[in-house]
């Protein structure tokens, strides 16, 4: 896998405490040797109403706006500098968030990011494109989406893998899932597990296959099919056979089951871009699973993932931006 040495963590609101996301990146960039950059899309709502003309007012009230941006940033940051972390700030007009969160991190070639999750329950995020969920598709780097303000404490690191490689799943993709995992469990301290959620029965299966023995049987058969296939993907990673969890069931729910007995703190699962009927479909998947979950999701994408999002900024009158890694005077 990809050393991590920048991580770029979206800061959504500037008022009140630092999101829990900020700190557990801090906590990233000492494990990995990495430094932060605290970055604020700036849209139209910051705004409390339309800026007036002329332009060169316009230009002004935003540059006042990204530079107050920027004070609250570094009083971010400073609470990181305090423990030797490489942190500098960032702001900019953009849109859609997502986007302009996607154009930052490649700009400045970031390899990880670190984001809090939507508060809310997940309906129809395919459709209403909220952040974290169209960063969750879009976004080509790894993405960590923050549920919880718990620090990690040799973690135990959950690897979601699937050996039938459903719905045209690279077969590389389940060795990137479990090397992120396994690297991550051992900057951290924490421990490694796989699990792998596998269907038991076809939803068609005929009436005779219903009867008393050959239920049993082919459940049986099912799993023994299911324990070979998981174990031959788990094989250079040397898991304790305690901490691979096969679970009959739906991917979704059975991750959600073995966080919840290993007391993970993160799940580390691969996401392809879709599109059409496919997005639905899948999407409904991930849709349940983050909402399941209680613990952080570490994504990660095939090494050919395309990404879409255009590199041009979308806002601001002026299309620049202003950066500044030392600290600046307070408000």
């Amino acid at each position: 896998m990809r050393a991590i040495r920048k991580i770029l963590v979206p800061i959504k609101e500037l008022s009140g405490r630092p999101p829990p996301a900020m700190f557990k990146a801090a906590q990233l960039a000492r494990a990995h040797g990495a430094s932060l950059e605290l970055f604020h899309v700036l849209t139209s709502e910051d705004s409390a109403a339309p800026l007036p003309e002329p332009q060169e007012f316009l230009s002004s009230i935003e540059n006042d706006m990204r530079q107050a941006a920027l004070r609250r940033l570094e009083g971010f940051a400073d609470r990181l500098r305090i423990h030797s972390i490489k942190v500098t700030v960032s702001a900019q007009w953009d849109y859609p968030e997502y986007e302009a969160v996607i154009r930052r991190a490649r700009s400045v070639r970031a390899d990880l990011i670190v984001a809090s999750q939507h508060a809310g329950r997940h309906r129809l995020s395919w459709l209403m494109r909220l952040t974290d969920w169209e960063l969750l598709r879009s976004c080509p780097m790894p993405l960590l989406l923050v549920k919880n303000a718990r620090l990690y404490h040799r973690p135990a690191i959950v690897a979601a893998v699937d050996p039938t490689h459903a719905h045209n799943k690279p077969h590389a993709l389940d060795r990137k899932i479990l090397a992120t995992a396994d690297k991550w469990a051992g900057l951290l301290r924490g421990t490694l597990h796989a699990v792998h959620g596998y269907a038991q029965f076809a939803a068609s299966a005929p009436p005779e296959m219903l009867m008393p023995g050959v239920l049993e049987k082919l459940a049986s058969d099912t799993e023994r099919m299911a324990r070979r296939r998981l174990t031959r993907a788990l094989k250079p990673w040397h898991i304790a056979t305690k901490r691979q969890h096969l679970i009959p069931g739906r991917p979704a729910e059975a991750i959600a089951e073995a966080a919840n007995e290993s007391h993970g703190a993160i799940v580390v699962m691969g996401a392809m871009s879709r599109s059409g009927f496919k997005r639905m479909l899948i999407g409904n998947t991930a849709e349940q699973l983050l909402d399941a979950l209680t613990c952080d999701v570490l994504i990660v994408k095939p090494h050919r993932f395309r990404c879409r999002v255009p590199r041009k900024i979308q806002g601001g009158l002026q299309g620049m931006e202003y950066i500044y890694p030392y600290p600046l005077s307070p408000l």
